[in-house]
């Protein structure tokens, strides 16, 4: 099969997941689109919502369709990083015997990520950017594909743990998730007050993904699209030449070389969803935001301003 029939493939079955997920969620899809831009590019994203917003089922929702194996991490101030990994075990036959923890599967959901101490966070960091993890001197690689998806609750800040920039930067986005609007929470209610009990069907195989996964690497991307994503993060650095005066005015540190990469490969995604066989400048601006906001380290005075990183990139034009 051709490239473009294979793109035109991928097109039709995105539809069609799209379609198997709205018979569970109601609503959410730009946060939708975004988590299976992150997926068919091979990223993680971070969920930022409040509680009830349906992150875990519409996680849950989406590794069904996909037909993935899905696990998920209460994260909590006492939990060690072999409760993620595993361990070993001392067997009956007194030899040593690895217990593959929660992190060996396809979908690893870490529910309110930011509950628990840096040492536990740091052990997701290998798994999200190597796909493998080292246990007791021996290195196992994990399944593939293999996403993170991390929820944070960005309300209750007593006892959490605030995310290092080292992993915040792993993730390709940070999704904010907002309330449904009144029509959608009128039909959320119908739909869980009442015994209705919708099946999702798999549209995607694990192959299926891992090969438009290698499919979009192959997209090609004009230069001058590439150039717009690098200068687009080096405004976002309050030392960079072309930074404007909101940079230097409220940020402390902007974005690194791997929100490069991330903006190529999510217009990449964005644009084969949008029916393009390339991306161009305006596919780029539209995973821009999702993509920086995270990576954009504010000052004292943009805090003290409530000055937002949405702010910043909108109205530094980043």
């Amino acid at each position: 099969m051709s490239d473009v029939r294979s793109l035109q493939l991928l097109l039709k079955k995105y539809y069609a997941l799209k379609n198997e997920i709205s018979k569970v969620i109601v609503g959410q899809e730009i946060v939708i689109e975004q988590i299976l831009i992150s997926i068919f590019s091979g990223g993680h994203s971070l969920l930022v919502g409040v509680p009830g917003l349906a992150k875990t089922l519409m996680v849950n929702t989406i590794s069904n369709a996909l037909g993935l194996d899905f696990k998920r991490i209460q994260f909590t101030p006492d939990l060690m990083p072999s409760d993620i990994l595993g361990s070993e075990i001392l067997d009956h036959e007194r030899q040593f015997k690895f217990i593959k923890g929660p992190v060996f599967s396809n979908i690893l959901l870490a529910d309110e990520i930011n509950r628990t101490p840096p040492k536990t966070q740091s052990a997701l960091l290998e798994a999200m950017q190597e796909r493998s993890v080292t246990i007791g001197g021996k290195h196992y690689s994990l399944d593939s594909p293999y996403f993170v998806l991390a929820t944070q609750n960005p309300i209750e800040q007593e006892g959490t743990y605030p995310l290092p920039e080292a992993q915040l930067d792993r993730f390709m986005f940070s999704i904010n998730l907002q309330y449904p609007t009144f029509d959608e929470e009128v039909e959320v209610v119908k739909r869980t007050t009442s015994k209705s009990n919708s099946k999702v069907d798999i549209i995607f195989s694990a192959e299926e993904i891992l090969d438009f996964q290698k499919l979009i690497m192959k997209i090609p991307v004009a230069d001058n699209v590439i150039n717009y994503a690098v200068t687009m993060v080096g405004k976002s650095r309050p030392d960079s030449i072309g930074s404007n005066s909101i940079v230097k005015q409220y940020v402390d540190w902007g974005a690194g070389p791997r929100a490069s990469q991330n903006l190529i490969l999510a217009a990449k995604t964005f644009a084969v969803i949008n029916n393009k066989l390339s991306p161009d400048i305006e596919d780029v601006q539209a995973v821009a935001i999702g993509i920086l906001r995270h990576r954009i380290v504010k000052n004292y005075k943009a805090d003290a301003e409530g000055i937002s990183e949405e702010d910043i990139i909108v109205k530094s034009k980043i």
